[in-house]
């Protein structure tokens, strides 16, 4: 077996998987190395499905748009049931400020594709009866936003792209990227990766490891701001279909800042906060914190989940960027060296589309959608506020 290859990519999560699968379409030699047993085994296993382009940052709603584009027909073209629904996404205003946030973001929404409207109270009812009615002003709904599940999805994709050629190891940590200084240039250059198991040649390596990104950052010498935080999630006893959208509050409260949830096909509620201050570092043990906090929230917003019965929680990572955008582009400092980290607990719904663009970038087939979308993205931008619907 060789172990040379035209890329290299580095975790097979989120945005690993989608990504080996558009390169070996695009008939790229590639090499997926995890450090964990299998796909998706990091942060994308603690995802809770939930896809929108329901953004305020255009580079990110042109890349969700795209992912909705390729999940929505995964099954006819590939096979896989995804368990896709589209029940849309609801940002739910009880307060001016809110409202006055959402308003003002409609019309970049709807400028690149996005199908959203404002529905004041008595209509946002109609879409979403059990809403707490007192002191609801109303709300955006963007239809064509859904959820799937997030570990059919993550196997859909790996297997996807096994079967387009990409070759996957697992168990594999990278504990040095291969570097050779260029005699008559200001740069070095990528020449493969070495793992506690192996060595392999490539003269391109993509970091998409997630909360570990900065590890391999360090390899080149590079320090990224990547800074993981954990959030907490949880899922209730299955009852009959009352909730079509996902739901979603921004307001802040005491420890938290949004909230959301949505019902599976299969009945169950789930439900994930934003916790404030973050909690940061990798330690995803379950909170004696989380569950009051985040059951208060989703009660007063919508009664009838007070006598619902929660199953289980569980904890993931965010890694974060300073103003809530990925970091994706090539690397000044060493040729060959492509970043596409800091996803912001979004990669789940990023990974597809940013998947088909880092194709293009590698194959240098980039369009001018892309350089927009890059420059918003650019790794080397000035962190400027925070994106408003993280």
């Amino acid at each position: 077996m060789t172990n040379t290859y035209d890329v290299i990519i580095i975790g097979a999560g989120s945005v690993g998987a989608p990504a080996a699968l558009s390169m070996a379409q695009a008939g790229l030699k590639v090499l997926v190395l995890d450090q964990f047993p299998s796909q998706g085994q990091g942060s994308n296993k603690a995802a809770i499905g939930g896809i929108r382009a329901t953004h305020s940052d255009p580079a990110k709603i042109r890349l969700c748009l795209r992912t909705l584009e390729i999940v929505k027909s995964w099954q006819e073209t590939h096979g896989h049931n995804l368990e896709w629904t589209t029940g849309g996404y609801s940002f739910v205003a009880y307060r001016e400020q809110e409202e006055q946030t959402l308003k003002a973001l409609l019309k970049i929404q709807k400028t690149y594709g996005l199908n959203i409207e404002w529905y004041d109270k008595d209509d946002l009812l109609q879409i979403i009866p059990d809403l707490n009615r007192d002191g609801l002003i109303g709300g955006t709904f963007s239809p064509e936003d859904g959820h799937c599940s997030t570990l059919l999805m993550g196997h859909a994709f790996y297997d996807a792209a096994k079967k387009a050629g990409a070759e996957f190891r697992f168990n594999e940590k990278v504990v040095e990227i291969l570097i050779r200084e260029i005699v008559h240039g200001p740069h070095r250059e990528i020449t493969g990766v070495r793992t506690d198991k192996g060595t392999y040649h490539a003269p391109l390596v993509v970091n998409a490891a997630g909360a570990w990104a900065p590890e391999i950052g360090r390899l080149v010498k590079m320090n990224h701001p990547i800074f993981p935080d954990s959030h907490e999630a949880g899922i209730t006893e299955p009852v009959a279909h009352f909730l079509d959208p996902m739901v979603v509050d921004i307001r802040p409260a005491p420890g938290s800042k949004n909230y959301y949830f949505f019902q599976l096909h299969s009945g169950q509620i789930v439900f994930c906060i934003t916790p404030d201050p973050p909690i940061l570092g990798t330690d995803c043990r379950e909170t004696s914190e989380f569950l009051p906090m985040v059951a208060r929230r989703m009660v007063d917003l919508m009664p009838r989940l007070a006598n619902i019965r929660v199953r289980r929680t569980w904890r993931g990572t965010y890694p974060m960027t300073p103003d809530g955008s990925p970091l994706v582009g090539w690397t000044r400092e060493v040729s060959g060296y492509l970043m596409a980290i800091g996803m912001c607990g979004q990669g789940f719904m990023l990974g597809p589309g940013l998947g088909e663009l880092l194709a293009r970038m590698v194959t240098r087939e980039t369009t001018q959608d892309d350089k927009e979308t890059l420059k918003i993205l650019s790794p080397y931008r000035a962190f400027k506020g925070m994106e408003a619907l993280k």
